[in-house]
């Protein structure tokens, strides 16, 4: 039975998709199989997992409009190891194409039914914004990973996001919960960062993640070769940091 876990955050830019497709590529290499959802019009995390969008046939837009399968609609990333189910332009369409279907928030969820068995963990990575997409993904999940960075406006996102989730797990999915925040991107030089990470573990405790990804230029580099810094630069310590996560991710999902 596959662990489904979304990476959100309603601010943009805290590096959702770097972690998911590090997460993944870290997890591929902790001996799990995993699937990749890609729910974001932009398709960032489909290219840095090193699949090109504009050559997919079918896309997780065919899924959501019931008109394929996610086993038919997935590829392997050979590079990376983890299953794809990618994302295209046309994906932006479905929302104004699905206001008028019925189960809409829960058409990700039916179609997941089909492939549990075949996976350990599937990771969505959501865009940054409350939208139909990402309601599919939240509705979708067991949980939700939280990327954020160290920063005073970071805390007032995370606010309003633990309220989203507060109000998807009351009316459409009793299973959600948050499993941690992953603190991104930090310098512990900045005294600002290491008081807002001290914050963040005084208010949510264990739901901090023990694992801290530093602010790293090979990470920042990867994308431009369709990688996760996992498999550029498995050497670099923002590589090291999400295999780090990866195992730590495997044993609260025990």
């Amino acid at each position: 039975m596959a662990r489904v876990f979304c990476i959100a955050n309603q601010k943009g830019g805290v590096g959702k998709t770097t972690t998911t497709v590090n997460l993944a590529a870290g997890l591929v290499r902790a001996d799990q199989r995993v699937l990749l959802i890609d729910l974001d019009p932009q398709g960032n995390a489909t290219m840095g997992s090193g699949v090109d969008k504009r050559a997919l046939e079918l896309s997780v837009y065919d899924v959501l409009l019931e008109s394929a399968s996610i086993a038919e609609a997935r590829v392997k990333s050979e590079k990376c190891g983890y299953d794809v189910l990618g994302a295209s332009r046309e994906l932006a369409g479905a929302e104004v194409e699905m206001v008028s279907v019925e189960r809409r928030e829960r058409r990700l969820k039916q179609a997941l039914e089909a492939v549990q068995g075949d996976y350990d963990f599937v990771l969505i990575d959501c865009p940054p914004s409350l939208s139909m997409l990402t309601l599919n993904g939240l509705c979708a999940a067991h949980g939700v990973v939280v990327p954020m960075q160290c920063e005073y406006f970071a805390l007032e996102g995370l606010t309003d996001l633990v309220n989203t989730i507060k109000q998807v797990h009351a009316n459409l999915n009793k299973d959600l919960k948050i499993i941690g925040l992953l603190r991104v991107m930090f310098d512990p030089r900045i005294t600002l960062q290491q008081q807002v990470s001290d914050q963040l573990k005084g208010h949510f405790g264990d739901k901090v993640f023990d694992t801290v990804i530093p602010r790293n230029v090979r990470l920042a580099e990867a994308p431009s070769y369709g990688l996760p810094g996992v498999v550029f630069d498995p050497a670099a310590r923002g590589s090291q940091a999400y295999l780090s996560f990866a195992r730590e991710m495997v044993a609260r999902a025990r």
